[in-house]
């Protein structure tokens, strides 16, 4: 009996052929890559390597992409070997791990290979579940890191999610990992019907064929019902522009969220995740619920919920429950709803997930990440919008995503079907739904780039030039070089094509090109003339914003917040965007100005008194400043629109030599000019275009091994590196994992946290970890006085000297460090409550205990950084003070 028959005997059900393709490579020696939909049961095959390990006498590391599936992969392996020979490595927690089975992030085992770890002896198998993560534009780089450094005797299993590029991944594989199998499923175990939502209906989305199956085209039924909302709204706007009014009455379409529940409910169809874009829309929807009195469970499943969920908070103080909503939460629980999201504390969100995977919450509202997350299925999911909020603009779902969402609909083994509904909205097309429902259009695209702590681990370990082939062969370059060729044969058929243009442009007066060349000048000459003159008043817009002062009323020339306004606060200045200045404008809106807002200078037209207690953030206070400031602007004079500005052109030599040039030209009196002219500006631009391609293939070739150098190069001008040895500042760099990993090391060499007591420098570490939701946020920070905000200073400079010198080198990694978690890990340092804290911020508990925990894992590695010295025990005794309560308790628990 094979090790495989022996494994797939432990199971009640025979597994899928793609599954037994999977295992019996694995078993051959070989790597396999298994890309499958969600809920297929590809991590089958995972389980098989370890049961490989185990039997074979080996290890195997189970890698997964956040601590949640860590933890939930972890106790589900110790139910089936037993807890000695189970082991977890996340960060926050060790236990056992010199086990034969260790469960881990990625990040982990990626820290390990460069620290030449000895847990790694005898490692015979990686699995890196949901390995399409390493697209991730933020984490990405881990997974290509340990892909590529793992020992050659390691076999990895690299189970993805069905992406439409497997092949060319699986092939970027055989590359760096030789010979393996890459075995793709595109069939879903559960088949999934998808629906439209219109009001209290629930149509399909599409049409159904002769013998009742699904077709691909849209239903008519629901076509018509798009056409005639369309006619109604057409009708509505022409009687609004009439001056008329719709009469109340008519149908509504757009379902609300208690709608949407009850319909599932009575067609059997819970339970059901909704997912809606926006932690407060999911926080809403629960209340909605509730306001409702809408009740999903009986009163068994209720008694087993609340016994659950006391049992898992028990540990929590009764103060921090009281803080954070619990009993709310609790009653809609109980009820059988809740939100998912990351503002919401660990503990909660893990309460959510077991109840709900055990049948016993039958909605739950979320945000997109748990479409990333844990194993969570659902009979139906539902989609609340087809558009989201990205970070800078509503964008529209992509197929991508749209299939990850959809993917939880179909509980394999339970369910005999899934479904997906999106609800109705104004202006809803169903074309594009269906588009988005019948596309397999998601590819895989490597975010790979060398890091200054992965560059100098790299370098200390192999050498320069070792390290630097190291790097050409990751995906990112792969993928480039593959590129490459498509890109040469634009540059073929461009050629062509000029030589066709070429003849069109031959003119008997004398050399037309020669001409068109003069003719290009002169425009480019006065093009630049006039980015030169626009760029020297942005700099004279950016000295007079920074002359402004508390109380200087100004008048906004563009922009949203055009008009007058009144500077509450000048700002801090970013290096990268210039200063920043808060003002109420008169309509009492609170708004941070930009650049953008001022095309030239800006000069105070008035001072005003605005008291030192004024908060931006108070309403009232607010529209009584802007009453003082239409008070006080009244009797202002206008400002009119001044004289138009000389062109820069008119003045200058080179302008006057060029267009001397054109006009003795032979060809200017040409009788054919304009249609030489039109082919020769084609010509032209095609070349440019063709130059342009040219550009691009030099720029993909050798890219990472390119980046790589710069890199070094920074890291050799600041004394990290010497050759193909790490200087001891390059030790300390080699041990900090962060993204400000260079700024981290540079404020440990210049002594800037060494004198800090441990909450002042957990408020100077919180600079390099935390980043801002809103970075537009109308208050700046409230920062601790002393000798933390020095600090905090201290890091700002240093950051822009560094960006300084990246940018001479064609680079930019760091981002500007964020002074907006300053205060609260000062506080929670120093021993405050979480009551005090958060009342103190504008954080979610969630993100709260998100941040702590980023900062805890930088307290650590700086400790480990920082030598024997009294900053080791600073940092130690930092970390300490901040693993407590809420963020111990989900430290154990984790999010």
């Amino acid at each position: 009996m094979s090790l495989y028959d022996e494994f797939a005997g432990l199971y009640e059900f025979t597994p899928d052929p793609f599954q037994r393709r999977a295992c019996e490579g694995l078993e051959a020696g070989r790597g396999v890559l298994v890309a499958a939909p969600t809920g297929s049961g590809k991590t089958l095959v995972g389980e098989f390597a370890v049961h490989l390990a185990l039997a074979r006498g080996g290890k195997c590391f189970y890698t997964t992409p956040i601590k949640a599936l860590s933890n939930q992969k972890f106790a589900d392996l110790t139910t089936r070997y037993g807890p000695r020979s189970v082991g977890l490595l996340t960060g926050d927690n060790t236990i056992n791990s010199e086990a034969p089975i260790v469960v881990m992030t990625t990040e982990v085992l990626r820290n390990m290979l460069y620290a030449g770890s000895t847990t790694l002896s005898g490692l015979q198998y990686v699995v890196m579940d949901e390995v399409h993560y390493l697209a991730d534009r933020s984490r990405g780089a881990v997974w290509e890191e340990v892909i590529i450094h793992l020992p050659d005797s390691v076999s990895v299993v690299s189970l993805s999610a069905t992406v439409s590029n497997a092949e060319e991944f699986g092939e970027w594989l055989r590359t760096v990992r030789g010979e393996g199998d890459i075995i793709v499923e595109e069939s879903r175990p559960v088949p999934l019907f998808q629906h439209v939502m219109v009001g209290d209906r629930l149509y399909d989305l599409f049409a159904t064929g002769d013998r009742g199956e699904d077709t691909t085209k849209v239903n008519p039924r629901l076509a018509q019902v798009a056409r005639d909302d369309w006619r109604r709204m057409r009708a509505r706007d022409h009687r609004a522009k009439r001056g008329q009014y719709r009469q109340p009455g008519g149908r509504q379409l757009v379902p609300s969220r208690t709608d949407v529940v009850d319909l599932l409910d009575a067609e059997g169809l819970l339970p059901a995740i909704m997912f809606i874009f926006s932690r407060a829309g999911c926080d809403a929807a629960v209340q909605q619920t509730l306001n409702s009195n809408l009740r999903l469970t009986n009163a068994d499943e209720r008694k087993e919920i609340r016994a659950y969920a006391e049992q898992k908070t028990s540990a929590l103080a009764a103060s921090d429950l009281a803080v954070l909503g619990y009993a709310e939460w609790l009653e809609a629980l109980g009820r059988g709803t809740s939100s998912h999201h990351a503002g919401m504390l660990p503990v909660f969100k893990e309460c959510v997930e077991e109840l709900f995977s055990r049948g016993l919450v039958k909605v739950v509202f979320a945000t997109e990440t748990l479409a990333l997350g844990i194993n969570m299925p659902a009979r139906s999911v539902v989609i609340d919008k087809l558009s989201k909020w990205n970070g800078e603009t509503h964008a529209d779902v992509t197929p991508g995503e749209y299939t990850q969402l959809t993917g939880r609909a179909g509980r394999r083994g339970i369910d005999v079907e899934g479904h997906a509904v999106v609800l109705w909205a104004p202006g809803f097309d169903p074309t594009t739904v269906a588009g988005l429902a019948s596309t397999r259009t998601y590819p895989l695209r490597s975010s790979f780039r060398p890091s200054y702590n992965m560059a100098v681990n790299l370098v200390r370990q192999v050498g320069r030039v070792t390290a630097r082939e190291l790097l050409e062969s990751s995906f990112a370059q792969f993928q480039a070089d593959r590129a490459v060729v498509g890109l040469a044969r634009q540059v073929r058929k461009a050629e062509e094509a000029l030589e066709g243009y070429a003849d069109a442009i031959s003119c008997d007066k004398g050399d037309f090109m020669e001409y068109a060349a003069l003719r290009r000048a002169l425009t480019e000459r006065e093009t630049s003339l006039s980015r030169r003159k626009r760029s020297d008043r942005r700099d004279a817009a950016a000295e007079s914003l920074d002359r402004l002062r508390t109380g200087d009323v100004i008048d906004v020339p563009i922009g949203r917040s055009q008009g007058l306004a009144v500077v509450v606060d000048p700002g801090i200045r970013s290096p990268r965007e210039g200063p920043r200045p808060l003002v109420i404008t008169v309509d009492r809106q609170a708004r941070r100005l930009s650049l953008v807002d001022f095309p030239t200078p800006v000069e105070p037209l008035t001072r005003m008194k605005v008291a030192k207690t004024f908060n931006a953030r108070n309403a009232q206070q607010r529209r009584d400043l802007a009453a003082l400031l239409r008070d006080r602007t009244r009797d202002l004079p206008s400002r009119g629109g001044g004289s138009r500005d000389r062109s820069p052109a008119a003045d200058d030599a080179e302008v006057r030599r060029l267009r001397a040039a054109i006009r003795e030209h032979p060809c200017h009196t040409c009788e054919d000019r304009e249609h030489h002219a039109r082919w020769a500006e084609r010509y032209l631009k095609l070349q440019r275009e063709t130059e342009t391609i040219r550009w691009r293939i030099d720029q993909r070739t050798n890219t990472i091994a390119r980046q790589f150098d710069r890199v070094c190069e920074v890291l050799t001008e600041l004394g990290y590196l010497e050759g193909d040895a790490a200087t001891p500042a390059g030790g300390s760099l080699s041990r900090i994992y962060s993204e400000l990993d260079l700024v981290a090391a540079e404020c440990l060499r210049r002594g800037v946290w060494d004198d800090l007591e441990a909450p002042a420098l957990a408020a100077a570490l919180s600079a390099l970890v935390f980043e801002s939701r809103n970075p537009d946020d109308a208050d700046r920070p409230r920062l601790p006085g002393g000798a933390v905000r020095q600090a905090l200073a201290q890091t700002v400079d240093i950051w822009a000297e560094l960006d300084a010198v990246e940018r001479e080198h064609r680079l930019s990694y760091l981002r500007e460090p964020d002074l907006g978690f300053a205060w609260a890990a000062y506080r929670w340092a120093g021993g405050a409550s979480l009551e005090d804290v958060l009342d103190d911020v504008d954080l979610a508990p969630g993100d709260f205990v998100r941040w702590v925990k980023q900062l805890l894992d930088l307290g650590e590695q700086i400790a480990d950084a920082a030598g024997s010295g009294p900053l080791r025990a600073t940092a130690r005794e930092a970390v300490k003070a901040m693993r407590r309560g809420v963020v111990a308790y989900s430290a154990e628990v984790d999010s």
